[in-house]
């Protein structure tokens, strides 16, 4: 047996997320099944970052162990027909033999999340991003993504009836910026929580309207209550940007 990491790359609209579900299409079903057409057999994928239904990546990643030999050269072939197999809005960018050891879950050292903001009515981003129209002080933003990053505990920003170890995220890069009229926050760490970035969004943009002071916000971080928390952005403003790994 050989194991092989499979990156991929989606638009995330018509999927229901990125794990597999019963009765509801995924990311996983669909590579899934263009393995099985192309193979003539069955690959059960353990995936690496969990992404809601809607959000969308472009670096994502899966693993399965099999008994084929994929060289450089049949990879590339591979690619080319796994591709052609797939919907248009998923891609295959990369599938390389790794240890038999590794793991694209538990070996990610990082993971590095863009959500997007754009405040003039635009038809032709309004799939990859969210229209909030009312006035923003970027600065006021920069100030609560500064704050998150002199914490650790992300409780608060964790949805209900998430079953996790612990609540610590180290999170190395929190930032706004205004391009071409768009405002992206950039987050970067070693792991997320289920909702997180979104809450982040949600609940900073309170802050950057002038609903919620700085202090506040500071607040509901300590808190480790998601009161006050605004989940409500949605996902189509959400891109997984990057899983990074050491060995990779």
């Amino acid at each position: 047996m050989a194991r092989y990491f499979i990156e991929v790359a989606y638009k995330g609209t018509a999927y229901a997320g990125f794990q597999i579900q019963q009765n509801a299409n995924t990311i996983q079903a669909e590579v899934e099944k263009a393995l099985h057409i192309y193979y003539r057999q069955l690959f059960e994928l353990t995936g690496s970052s969990r992404t809601d239904a809607g959000v969308h990546a472009q670096q994502n990643y899966f693993h399965f162990d099999t008994e084929l030999i994929i060289d450089t050269h049949v990879a590339e072939k591979a690619i080319y027909h796994l591709n052609a197999i797939l919907p248009n809005d998923i891609v295959v960018k990369s599938l390389r033999q790794v240890p038999n050891d590794a793991h694209c879950r538990f070996d990610a050292i990082r993971r590095s999340y863009q959500y997007n903001v754009y405040q003039s009515k635009n038809p032709f981003i309004d799939d990859s991003a969210y229209y909030f129209p009312y006035a923003l002080n970027i600065d006021t933003l920069n100030k609560a993504a500064a704050i998150l990053l002199r914490h650790s505990n992300f409780q608060s920003f964790s949805k209900k009836n998430t079953q996790v170890f612990t609540y610590e995220c180290n999170l190395t890069k929190s930032h706004w910026t205004l391009q071409n009229k768009t405002l992206l926050f950039e987050v970067t760490g070693n792991r997320f929580l289920r909702g997180m970035v979104r809450g982040l969004v949600g609940t900073m943009l309170q802050v950057g309207r002038g609903k919620y002071s700085l202090e506040k916000f500071k607040n509901i971080i300590e808190s480790k209550l998601n009161t006050d928390v605004d989940f409500s952005v949605p996902a189509k403003g959400l891109t997984l940007k990057e899983v990074a790994f050491n060995s990779l």
